[in-house]
């Protein structure tokens, strides 16, 4: 039993008789690549390695993100081309275990779903096709203002909303542009969250960290 897996196992004993949901492929073998590997200058802030998250606790033993290689070559690609206007890219997650949506779907009250994927289904996360994210600043380094935090379950965190600061709201689009000249999606309801094209292409996984070779 993977570390991780186990852990999750402890906190939530329920999802003990769960598993991911079966699947049809044929689909690509899994490559999941460290982002940091690619371009050390791509920051992180692993939210979900702290208690700074929506469980209030932390759900990953290590502070590290990973996506499937064609996935982690554009997000680089796309935090070069951000270079050029004095920003950069700071990522809260990549890859997911599925062991950790299914814990985020327990954890979540129900009128609040909309914004945690089904285990049912599963997530692009456990794809390695997803990846939340934001700007920094290249000058200072430090994240810029969105018109909402991340994860907060409001209206704010569309990327459609309207409302709050207007410089927030370029900084917003200015990331959404970015990733989507890259083969990025956003998600309909999170302004952090975005999708790459091939996500159908692999399958859900349910790898700790410290297995991925």
């Amino acid at each position: 039993m993977h570390v991780l897996l186990a852990a999750i196992l402890i906190l939530v004993p329920q999802a003990a008789h769960d598993g991911p949901p079966k699947e049809v492929g044929p689909f690509r073998a899994a490559e999941l690549v460290e982002l940091t590997t690619l371009d050390p200058t791509i920051k992180l802030d692993i939210r979900y390695a702290t208690p700074n998250n929506l469980a209030g606790r932390a759900v990953y033993r290590e502070g590290r993100a990973f996506m499937q290689r064609p996935a982690a070559e554009a997000l680089v690609r796309a935090h070069r081309a951000l270079g050029a206007e004095g920003y950069g890219l700071l990522v809260f997650d990549g890859y997911r275990p599925w062991s950790v949506t299914k814990l985020f779907w327990d954890v979540t009250p129900p009128d609040k779903r909309e914004f945690v994927a089904d285990p049912a289904i599963g997530s692009k996360h456990n794809r390695g096709c997803a990846v939340d994210l934001t700007l920094y600043d290249l000058r200072t380094g430090r994240e810029v203002a969105m018109p909402s935090a991340y994860d907060e379950m409001s209206p704010r965190a569309s990327p459609d909303f309207a409302g709050g600061d207007r410089v927030a709201r370029e900084q917003r689009d200015r990331l959404r542009r970015a990733m989507e000249r890259e083969g990025y999606a956003v998600e309909p309801n999170e302004w952090w969250h975005f999708n790459y094209k091939d996500w159908k292409e692999y399958p859900i996984l349910n790898i700790a960290f410290s297995d991925i070779r």
